[in-house]
């Protein structure tokens, strides 16, 4: 009975053989669209996963609110303190580690790099139990001048050569550290949070002089990891966190109001297993949303969903065609059970033929579609992450979905009226309806991928091109000028840039374009007892040329005027209490402007705040508002403006920002290049133009963009086939209609309008479902921007003309083919 039903069913589809390729095809595709996404989604959500006793692995994480310029936000980092006093109160953590990464310069035989260097305390191997390749992970790292390379990283600094004792040399903060090499680290994998090439042990000698990194709790430049004991709860610790911020938290005073470092600020500990998509930001590789990880699950399930409604769609529409073989099966003693099995037996066929063409495009796209998301995203079939289970699954749940109501459509005929009229073209009761509803659900989902590609691309656009509040043209960001080793020569090199012809301005700047640079600090105004938060950075008076910043108030900084140089010697009490006696003048932000209170920037000129700019036994120090420039967006649009106060210190910049005419910018930078080298031969040059930088930032959007455009012009195609494929059975169906309409005047053109509006009518209903499910998903998506495109109608509009196009394009050929054929050959149909 089986080999009949095979048979049948082969046969079947071999007579109908466009609508054999259209199912299939149209099955293939959306099998291999949700394979691919749900390939995707298990890789994002496999982060960390892989790491050994992860689950009792936890990262503190840092949530600002209150007055914060980071209000709302998760930081992965958090001060050193914050670890030693957790551990010291909950009796629940086992152990714990700080870590902290850093681009410092490397020497070896003589020749000087940069790289990222991680440094850490050596309980990080048994928290994290990172694998090793070489070397004892209990030893390891418990050498102050123990050094573990990953296995890359080893084999691009020695080649052919076994780098275990070998040593490299550390150039941290202006201090010389020799490490020898005493271990070598696998390479970790890509969906890891944790990113490593060289791994030291943390040292204190880098904060010498800064002694606040340890006793600041609002000191983040690093995180901290740590190991609940055997039976413990993570509920329990966070639990606890409010108790413990009372305990150890001091209250210190900024000016006559005590406040604490706690007030603004909660810590909480999380499973470094979902981190990644925790939406904690400041990590050491991109994290993503889990929202966004949804969706692409969701869609996978659309688009298979789809690629049934074509079948079910098909199948029904050739329900009639095959009422005369369902009739004279039953007259010879089938059951409708029978029948039933016999038809899903074919829809499994179908699936199956399917899955094997599936298989194919997933096996040729998935290298190319893993290149460009950046994940190692791979298929195979057995052993651990194996799907040829989920694949039979797939098959299964897709044969059933597609075929049940097909099916049962099919052995309901009753077949004495089918026999006694002959209709072998009937169409079932109720299923025009049903397919028409189908229609609308796949083009409702078509639309609504288009919106949403168009949108995240839109805003991807707007993001990379809008005015940041400074001139990104020919502006290029050097890294490293406040490097100790060349602190001597930093003016040197500065004058020296400036004299190249073709550069308009140089500045120096603690902040840059896209830096981790975050420096905040509380200040007073008279009239508002609160202490107002506002990042305070350090330039030099050429940055506001350098950027094209101009006063919208008041002036900018000055070398001439003594009170805008706030530079302090380290150490220098006198110096201090100089400041401290006379003032200091500062340049502020728009948004800080707004922060103090201020309704314009005149309003601002003149006024004094009180700020903490020595040691607080002199407390706060006067600083006077002498301009007023506008908003920078200097980091994501994701991200308010921060409320700035700029002043001039040079004792603390990292970044050199070099203004060039753009047309000969590629020339100029080469010439800034070989001043560097003359004046700093010891330090890499680090240069990035800021366009670059900016484009960076929104990488990730733009590949989301992409891939949503590449599965919904897949949706739209698996859409097109069952449309095409339905038109085709509905002019056959209705081909002795379209004879007799053109025997009685219909010229070709009505018959085309005829069957185009027919098809047209389920893409416009579909606009009215996609629109507002488009419009909710988009306006979530856009409000985790600080700065956004108008979800304006023009998306919704564009999308819909372009699906309707489409339809009609898919149509109108076989149309136009069915208009032209002679009302004879319509008219000796059957």
């Amino acid at each position: 009975m089986l080999h009949n039903y095979l048979t049948t069913g082969l046969r079947s589809l071999l007579r109908n053989r466009a609508f054999a390729a259209i199912n299939i095809l149209g099955l293939a595709i959306g099998m291999a669209a949700c394979i691919l996404l749900l390939l995707f989604v298990r890789y994002e959500t496999s982060y960390d996963q892989w790491l050994p006793g992860h689950e009792n692995a936890y990262q503190v994480n840092t949530t600002y609110h209150g007055r914060n310029t980071g209000r709302g936000k998760t930081s992965q980092m958090s001060a050193y303190v914050v670890g030693r006093t957790l551990a010291k109160d909950f009796p629940q953590i086992e152990k714990i580690a700080y870590v902290t990464v850093g681009n410092p310069v490397i020497m070896q035989d003589g020749v000087a790099s940069t790289g990222s260097v991680t440094m850490a305390d050596p309980e990080i191997l048994d928290i994290l139990q990172l694998p090793l390749a070489r070397g004892d992970a209990r030893t390891a790292l418990r050498g102050a001048n123990s050094l573990l390379l990953t296995e890359t990283e080893a084999q691009r600094r020695y080649p052919g050569v076994d780098p275990i004792g070998k040593t490299l040399s550390i150039i941290n903060a202006g201090r010389t550290t020799d490490y020898t090499i005493t271990g070598i680290l696998r390479d970790l994998p890509r969906n890891s949070h944790f990113a490593v090439k060289m791994l030291v042990p943390f040292s204190r000698l880098p904060y010498v002089g800064r002694e606040g990194f340890f006793t600041k709790f609002g000191w983040n430049s690093g995180s901290n990891y740590l190991r609940l004991r055997s039976g413990a709860s993570m509920a329990t610790v966070n639990d606890g966190m409010q108790a413990w911020e009372k305990r150890n938290i001091p209250k210190e005073p900024v000016g006559d109001v005590m406040v604490s470092e706690g007030d603004d600020v909660d810590w909480k500990i999380a499973p470094v297993a979902g981190i990644h998509l925790s939406n904690a930001v400041d990590g050491q590789t991109p994290g993503n949303d889990p929202k966004s990880i949804a969706t692409f699950a969701l869609v996978a399930i659309l688009i298979l969903a789809m690629a049934c409604i074509n079948f079910t769609n098909l199948s029904t529409a050739r329900a009639g065609q095959r009422a005369r073989e369902v009739a004279l099966r039953k007259v010879m003693g089938a059951s409708r059970r029978q029948l039933i099995v016999q038809f899903l037996g074919e829809s499994m066929v179908v699936a199956a033929l399917s899955m094997l063409v599936a298989l194919a495009i997933v096996e040729l796209t998935l290298p190319s579609l893993s290149a460009f998301l950046q994940a190692d995203l791979n298929l195979s079939y057995f052993g651990q992450g194996g799907v040829l289970l989920p694949i039979i699954g797939l098959v299964v749940i897709v044969g059933l979905a597609a075929g049940l109501y097909p099916a049962f459509v099919l052995s309901r005929f009753d077949p004495a009226p089918v026999l006694k009229s002959n209709r072998s073209g009937t169409d079932s009761q109720g299923s025009g309806k049903l397919r028409s509803a189908l229609v609308v659900a796949q083009f409702a989902v078509s639309i609504a991928l288009v919106i949403c590609t168009a949108v995240v691309t839109a805003q991807t656009i707007y993001a990379r091109s809008a005015d940041p509040g400074y001139n990104r043209a020919g502006l290029l960001q050097v890294t490293g000028i406040g490097r100790k080793q060349i602190e001597a020569v930093a003016d040197q090199i500065v004058t020296a840039t400036a004299n190249i012809p073709g550069v308009e301005a140089v500045g120096r700047t603690s902040i840059g374009v896209n830096t981790d640079s975050s420096i905040n600090t509380s200040v007073r105004i008279e009239g508002n007892p609160a202490p107002i938060n506002l990042g305070m950075y350090n330039v030099d008076p050429g940055f506001f040329d350098a950027m094209g910043l101009k006063p919208l108030a008041g002036r900018l900084l000055d070398t001439n005027n003594p009170r805008d140089d706030t530079r302090l010697p380290p150490g220098d009490e006198a110096a201090e209490a100089t400041i401290a006696a006379r003032g200091a003048n500062t340049v502020i932000t728009v948004e800080a402007l707004t922060k103090l209170g201020f309704k314009t920037p005149a309003d601002a000129i003149g006024k004094t705040i009180r700020v903490g700019l020595v040691d607080d036994k002199f407390g706060l120090v006067p600083v006077t508002i002498v301009g007023v420039v506008a908003d920078l967006r200097l980091r994501s649009f994701r991200d308010p403006y921060d409320p700035i106060m700029f002043y001039y210190d040079r004792g603390y910049m990292t970044e050199m920002m070099v203004r060039m005419k753009a047309g000969e910018a590629g020339a100029i930078r080469d010439k800034v290049e070989a001043v560097w080298k003359r004046y700093a031969a010891q330090v890499p040059f680090q240069a990035e133009f800021t366009d670059e930088i900016v484009r960076k930032q929104y990488d990730a959007d733009e590949a989301r963009a992409k891939t949503f455009a590449a599965f919904a012009g897949l949706a739209i195609v698996v859409a097109c086939l069952g449309l095409y494929g339905l038109a085709a059975f509905t002019a056959e169906r209705r081909t002795r209609e379209i004879g007799i309409r053109k025997v009685l005047g219909a010229r070709g053109r009505d018959i085309v309008r005829l069957l185009v509006w027919e098809f047209s009518r389920p893409v416009l209903v579909a606009n009215l479902i996609a629109w507002p499910v488009a419009w909710w998903l988009m306006r979530d998506w856009l409000d985790s921007f600080n700065a956004r495109i108008d979800l304006g109608p023009q998306w919704f509009i564009g999308a819909g003309v372009l699906a309707a196009g489409i339809a009609a394009a898919t149509i109108i050929g076989h149309a136009l083919r069915v208009a032209r054929q002679s009302p004879a050959l319509a008219l000796r149909y059957e």
